[in-house]
């Protein structure tokens, strides 16, 4: 199964996550004290569970410092639920979070929707509108030069591209990407989107336009 990792400094939280992912029969790694986090290897990880509100060094300062040492999903346990405070985690290159108190049943299905995500075999490269897919690889490219985004972001991008042309409400593109058990809302979707279009303008294109009233399409 999965090698994942949780840094929270709540030893009652992280024994707890630990024992419920286990049954699973993941490999569960925890990490209490963000001071040793960046000094950590990353690679052998599927999948990492970030607590937002840690002394020292809080999760959105984590995340923004690893992400581009990663390409595994980066999860937020958090029991902020204001719209800015999401909104940011996003911004920094989470992929998702989960709000706490969360039950058992709640958690294993959404870590595993996306470990399920990672694992699906698709064929290997696709061409759509100048933009190069490795859907292997889920990565993304412009020429010769790899488009760093998240596995959110690569997932709505490469939805709308296979379907090139067809308008997707926020909320069609919501169930693609989280899945009905998706324990966010569908108005992270913009904010995905948001991300997504920055990043392709740095480079000059700008592949996904918005149908208003209705929903995004890749031209």
């Amino acid at each position: 199964m999965a090698h994942i990792l949780i840094v929270d400094d709540d030893e009652a939280m992280l024994q707890l996550v630990k024992r419920i992912l286990e049954k699973d029969g993941h490999q569960v790694d925890v990490q209490g004290d963000t001071s040793w986090v960046l000094s950590m290897d990353f690679s052998k990880y599927n999948l990492i569970l970030l607590d937002i509100m840690m002394p020292n060094m809080d999760g959105y300062t984590v995340c923004e410092r690893i992400r581009d040492l990663v390409d595994c999903p980066i999860l937020f346990l958090t029991a902020k639920t204001l719209e800015a405070d999401i909104i940011k985690g996003l911004w920094i290159g989470a992929d998702d979070y989960i709000t706490k108190p969360f039950g058992a049943n709640a958690l294993r299905a959404r870590v595993n929707a996306h470990l399920r995500r990672e694992n699906r075999e698709k064929k290997n490269t696709i061409f759509v509108s100048g933009v190069s897919f490795n859907m292997n690889a889920k990565e993304i490219y412009l020429d010769k030069t790899k488009l760093l985004v998240t596995k959110s972001e690569y997932a709505i991008c490469e939805y709308l591209a296979l379907n090139q042309g067809r308008v997707f409400s926020r909320e069609q593109i919501y169930v693609v990407v989280f899945g009905y058990d998706g324990e966010s809302d569908n108005t992270v979707i913009p904010v995905h989107i948001k991300n997504i279009r920055r990043k392709f303008l740095e480079h000059n294109k700008a592949p996904i336009e918005t149908v208003w009233g209705v929903g995004y399409k890749w031209v």
